[in-house]
């Protein structure tokens, strides 16, 4: 696998799975050409672990929120809380948040409200909201679209594998359309019929590891190592070089995500 520049926009290093091996994980990944990777704090408890992870490691930087589907157990977050970890360098971006209707829909309005402040606090800090979204297209489309219209905001649909109407509105907001392993998948043309719609400066690449690992990896660990794998499919979407769409999806992550950029 070649060793182009390339950003794994979407991880959980935090997570059990890597427990007393985040060292050789992230040696891996910038030997594979992954020069920097997000990961994604989900829980509020969670946050000093997940900094430090991110303080550790030079090309590691980390995002902060409460996952849609932990919204009922968790204490809801405020604005104030986001704005303040915001602060830190190494803070790139709010989320994951979001919501999700397949597994947890008996929450779906304790969802919508921790969402919506969210959103607050990617219009106040100026920093891009990373968004779940499964099985609630319609009410994510409303509130997405609803919410730019008071105040403009930055975001990405992280692990895009919704429908086309969602895709498309939301990059007529803006947005970005996030790439991980689900478009290796040989039963997931849809998704990538979806992505070459889309235009190339739009399109983000992510691992979501340790779960959703790309193909020949598939049922096993992700880890952000993988990106490239993705990113090779991904290239052959867009009908372009590895390179080029390495390089491309880099150029992307450095816009949106401006306190990571190179």
């Amino acid at each position: 696998m070649t060793l182009a520049r390339i950003v794994d926009s979407h991880c959980h290093l935090d997570f059990p799975d890597f427990e007393g091996e985040i060292d050789e994980v992230v040696a891996r990944a910038v030997a594979a050409g992954v020069e920097r990777m997000v990961t994604i704090c989900t829980k509020t408890q969670n946050e000093p672990k997940v900094r430090a992870i991110a303080e550790k490691f030079a090309p590691v930087y980390y995002a902060f929120g409460i996952h849609p589907m932990s919204a009922a157990s968790e204490p809801l977050m405020t604005v104030e809380r986001l704005i303040d970890v915001a602060q830190h360098p190494k803070m790139v971006g709010i989320g994951e948040t979001g919501l999700d209707y397949y597994y947890t829909a008996e929450s779906a309005e304790i969802q919508k409200t921790s969402l919506r402040i969210h959103i607050e606090a990617a219009r106040e800090t100026g920093l891009p909201l990373i968004i779940h979204s499964r099985s609630a297209d319609e009410d994510m489309a409303s509130i997405l679209t609803e919410e730019f219209r008071k105040g403009a905001y930055s975001c990405v649909m992280h692990c895009f594998s919704s429908g086309p109407e969602l895709a498309r509105q939301m990059l007529d907001l803006g947005f970005y359309l996030s790439m991980s392993g689900i478009a290796t998948f040989p039963k997931s043309q849809e998704v990538r019929d979806i992505f070459a719609a889309a235009p190339l400066d739009r399109i983000l690449v992510e691992t979501d590891s340790p779960y959703l690992a790309p193909k020949p990896y598939r049922g096993k660990r992700n880890e952000p190592a993988y990106t490239a794998h993705t990113a090779a499919v991904g290239a052959e979407v867009f009908g372009i070089s590895y390179e080029d769409f390495a390089a491309a999806t880099t150029a992307n992550f450095d816009r949106l995500f401006t306190k990571a950029s190179a």
